[in-house]
This record gives C-alpha cells, sequence and structure tokens, in this order.
C-alpha cells in the first residue's frame, strides 16, 4: 500500500480555473500602471465572495553589481483585502519559502519580502513600505534559500482561493537586463508562466512598493540564425523579422553573441514592415567584421539604439547546439516557442520546430486532492527504432540528458529501449517508487527517475535537452583556482512544451484529476492541440 503522506497534497483552488488568465494581451505601454485588470489576465469573475487574487508583480532575482540581495513583490490584483494573511495561509513556494504573517494586506498595498532585510535597507533607503523576510533556510543546504540566477518558478500559495505560478529565467526570450545588468523583472500582463507577460524594469535596482514603468517590446525580432557549418563552408546568417507597420531603419543597432562574448553594431539594414532582412555573418558591410555563429550554440541578442547607446529594447534568440538553423514559432495562444528547424527558411516565415527521438508524452501536473493518483508526475517516450542512452560521453567527458523546468539530469546507464518509456517522479517520493510500481501495475522495462524540482500548477516551459558539445573553461583572472577542470556543456533539443491551465478545453487537467496527453510527435508540444485530458496513466 502507499504511506499515508499521499493523502496529504496541497487544497484544490477553489478558484474557477477556466479562464484565469487570458491569451497576453499587448504589452506596448510602459505608463507604470498597475498590473491588474483585463491586461493582467485577471478574470474579475473567477474570484469567490470574499476571495483575494494575490500577484507577484516585481522579481529581483540576479541584482546589479554582484549583490547577494534578492526579492519578491506582491499586491492583491483582484477581489478583496485580507484582514490576516497567516488566517489564509498566504505563502511563497517553489524555488522560495516564506509564510506571511497575521497581518492584514488591503487591495492598493505592496508589499516585499527578501532574502536579506538588513541588506534590502541599506540598498533601498527610501523605501516605505511593509517588508518581511529572510525567507526560510534551504533544507539542503541549512542556508537561506536562493532564487537561481538560471531560472526557477515561484509559486503564491493562498488556501481556499487558487494559486499563481511566476516563472523566469536568464536565457531569451527573457530579459536581459533582469540578469544582473541593473533592472529587475516586471509583471506587464498576461500568462506568468511566459516571458511575454514580463519586462525589464526602466528605472535600476528596480521600484520595490511601488507601480514601475518598464522596458517597451520591440517590433524588430531575431527571427532565426544558421551557424557556421563546417561542411558546407558556410559562415552562417542572421535573420530579423518586423512585425510592425511601418519599415524599421536597424542601422547603429547592436547585435551580441553571449557564447563568444562579442558584440557588432549593424552598419547597415533595413527591416521592411512585415518582411525579412537577412544579414550574412561574413559580410564585413553589414558587422563591420566577421561574426562566427557557432554550432555549439548559445544566447544571442539585438539591441535597439539611440545615439549609439542601448536604449533597452531587445529581442534575443536561444540558438540550440546544432549544425541547424533555429527559430521562433508563433504560437496560436499569442506566445512564441524557440528551436532548432526541420529545414532553414530564410526570408520566409519559420515552419516547424524539429523534435525527437524523445517526447514529453505526459504531464500530471496539478493532482486531485483525493483523487486516485495523489501526486504529480511526467512520462517521456523514446520514438526512435533504436535505444536511446540518455549519458552521453563525449571526448573522454561525460554527461546526462537534463529536463529543464524540473531540476532533472539522467545519470550513468540510463538507456531507453524503442518504443520505451521512462516515468519521472518527484525525488519526494524515493521510498515510495516500489510502492508506486506495485500499486498502479507499472511494467519492469519502465524506468523510473526521480527530479528535484516541481511542476508549476499554472503551467511553465519544460524541455528535454541532450548534450552535444562540451568546452572547457579558461581559469578566473581573479581566482585562477575557482574554475579549475570545470567544462560548460551546450545541448540540442529534442523536445519541449510550455503547457498552461488557459489551454481552451484542456482545464481538466489543472486540479481536476485528469492529466495532459500527447496526440501530435509531428513537432514540439507547444501547441494545445498537442494534447488531450484524460485519466492520467501512470506509467503505461
Amino acid at each position: 500500500m502507499l504511506s499515508k503522506k499521499w493523502s496529504i497534497v496541497a487544497a484544490v483552488a477553489t478558484f474557477a480555473m477556466a479562464g484565469l488568465f487570458s491569451a497576453c494581451s499587448d504589452s506596448s505601454s510602459s505608463s507604470g500602471d498597475d498590473p491588474k485588470g483585463e491586461d493582467s489576465g485577471y478574470d474579475q469573475n473567477s474570484t469567490e465572495a470574499g476571495g483575494a487574487y494575490v500577484m507577484i508583480t516585481e522579481v529581483m532575482y540576479n541584482a546589479p553589481e554582484n549583490s547577494s540581495l534578492e526579492w519578491v513583490e506582491l499586491k492583491i490584483i483582484g477581489g478583496s483585502a485580507m484582514s490576516d494573511m497567516q488566517y489564509f495561509n498566504l505563502h511563497l513556494d517553489g524555488a522560495v519559502t516564506y509564510y506571511f504573517p497575521a497581518e492584514p494586506l488591503d487591495t492598493n498595498e505592496y508589499i516585499v519580502v527578501t532574502n536579506d532585510p538588513d541588506l534590502f535597507k541599506k540598498t533601498y533607503k527610501d523605501f516605505k513600505g511593509r517588508l518581511f523576510g529572510p525567507w526560510e533556510k534551504d533544507v539542503k543546504t541549512d542556508s537561506i534559500a536562493k532564487l537561481s540566477n538560471e531560472g526557477d518558478v515561484i509559486d503564491v500559495k493562498l488556501t481556499g482561493a487558487g494559486d499563481v505560478s511566476c516563472s523566469f529565467s536568464k536565457e531569451p526570450p527573457w530579459p536581459s537586463l533582469a540578469d544582473g545588468n541593473g533592472s529587475s523583472l516586471v509583471f506587464v500582463g498576461g500568462n506568468p508562466s511566459q516571458a511575454s507577460a514580463w519586462a525589464a524594469s526602466k528605472k535600476e535596482w528596480g521600484n520595490p512598493g511601488a507601480a514601475d514603468e518598464y522596458v517597451s517590446p520591440i517590433t524588430v525580432r531575431l527571427n532565426e540564425i544558421q551557424p557556421f557549418v563546417l561542411e558546407d563552408d558556410e559562415m552562417g546568417w542572421v535573420e530579423l523579422y518586423n512585425s510592425g507597420d511601418k519599415e524599421v531603419d536597424v542601422s547603429g543597432w547592436i547585435f551580441e553573441s553571449k557564447y563568444l562574448k562579442e558584440t557588432r553594431t549593424i552598419k547597415k539594414g533595413t527591416v521592411p514592415a512585415k518582411g525579412y532582412l537577412v544579414l550574412p555573418a561574413d559580410d564585413e558591410s553589414v558587422f563591420g567584421e566577421e561574426i562566427i555563429l557557432n554550432a555549439k550554440g548559445g544566447s544571442y541578442y539585438l539591441y535597439e539604439t539611440v545615439g549609439g547607446k542601448k536604449t533597452g529594447g531587445e529581442s534575443s534568440l536561444l540558438l540550440a547546439a546544432s549544425n541547424l538553423s533555429s527559430g521562433i514559432i508563433d504560437v496560436s495562444d499569442g506566445s512564441t516557442a524557440q528551436g532548432a528547424m526541420k529545414k532553414a527558411t530564410k526570408e520566409a516565415a519559420n515552419a516547424a520546430l524539429k523534435v525527437g527521438p524523445l517526447f514529453i508524452d505526459e504531464i500530471y501536473y496539478h493532482p486531485l486532492e483525493g483523487g486516485s493518483v495523489p501526486f504529480e508526475f511526467m512520462e517521456i517516450v523514446n520514438k526512435a527504432d533504436t535505444a536511446v542512452n540518455l549519458y552521453v560521453t563525449k571526448s573522454a567527458k561525460s554527461k546526462g540528458w537534463k529536463v529543464e523546468g524540473i531540476n532533472m539530469e539522467f545519470s550513468s546507464g540510463t538507456i531507453v529501449p524503442a518504443g520505451g518509456r521512462v516515468l519521472l517522479l518527484s525525488d519526494s517520493l524515493v521510498k515510495d517508487t516500489g510502492a508506486i510500481r506495485t500499486d498502479y501495475k507499472i511494467a519492469s522495462d519502465v524506468l523510473i527517475c526521480l527530479y528535484k524540482g516541481k511542476l508549476s500548477n499554472r503551467g511553465e516551459t519544460i524541455a528535454i535537452k541532450e548534450p552535444f558539445e562540451y568546452e572547457n573553461i579558461e581559469p578566473s583572472e581573479t581566482d585562477p583556482a575557482a574554475n579549475f577542470a570545470l567544462v560548460q556543456w551546450y545541448y540540442d533539443w529534442s523536445d519541449a512544451t510550455l503547457y498552461s491551465d488557459t489551454w481552451k478545453g484542456l482545464e481538466e487537467a489543472d486540479g481536476y484529476g485528469k492529466s495532459l496527453q500527447r496526440t501530435d510527435y509531428s513537432t514540439m508540444g507547444y501547441e494545445a492541440s498537442a494534447w488531450k485530458v484524460a485519466e492520467p496513466t501512470v506509467g503505461k
């Protein structure tokens, strides 16, 4: 039998789940108005009488000047005030944990919780709001928990009134200015698990405790990048797309390769309205000098400039580690997806993303309290005709495939046979895996692996990534021993999804006992149409 602790799960939200968030709205305004109402995706009709809808409105996860300070700003953006936050069990969960005390919270008030109250007060001497913290210790390190600079998910929990997940990441398409470059991350409206719902603050160090102006998006985006391919002796190219109604002169704009730590100023170029501009990487008349687009992948950025200086408007693209081009495709819910392309589409709309051999096959992200499956899980299936070894060796160095979003890396000896399946469970169930296999009649050839993270109840990006290549990290000039013998791995993508509790027709997966199950394996699982809802099938 399963252990009794399985019957203790988080309370099911009493908000009406369907339609809690709308598709991302146009966030081009930089007025700094409170992020509420229609732009936030908040549905006034979804709030039960006396309920409160609490949203994370600003995050400082990687402060400038190498400061260790981190903080999260919250506000009630819908419903009524709270007479006692502790009574309603208002707390943060996920990346950090903090339970708010028995104090009231008004609908017009911002509150801030931080990892270091003393450092916060020294940094923001004019702050007049209510400050809480520090948040709880990480049980694994016995020190105050830390927001990962790589990206994480913070959950806002409110007993009897639902929850909200706030995601962030340092990788494209998330704003680079919030990644240690001076700004905070500001919620501007839409689904808070998607990058398009966030922007960098205009004010350096952000503006905790008050509404914040943010950097406006630009209509020109990095649409596709073809890396250097040795066999073809091609230097590669960069394609821009302009979604606006007017042509845009990008002369003077800055193109940056995070991988090579290089920037180039575009000497000339105009992107037509609703059109494309291709910039050859070896054309010195465009970049002033040749730029290498490496097949190891990496992050690339395009910055709008005024007077030769970055204005904050930016576009970004994460180049997958492969010889294929990588690009952006538009998803029907108003978001975008990135990845390696099945084929390059120079000066044309991007087609399908390359996918496989491993696919995300089932996601049970919001268990039903008292249901037949009281724990979250995810499954991966191998659609190839041959086995896939999830532990790769390249030039005497080895690395496991990883599942981004749930903090998982496969270990040595993990091999998925052709047509095989892997059941992924939270590592909190490490003592129960045997009982799960028995009680749910899971075949012996189904692998069970454990992850350290948590599936968000609202939605997040989950990606299966294969180690493609690595390089040695040069020792630090200031501390030669710090990076000794370390390597940097680069990854190709096998599959990804940005699942969402806003997907129409799939609402029963959000706390009603159903799971998301894959129906379309022709491209990555970003579209709601690639999934159905059904009774969870653990390990099958």
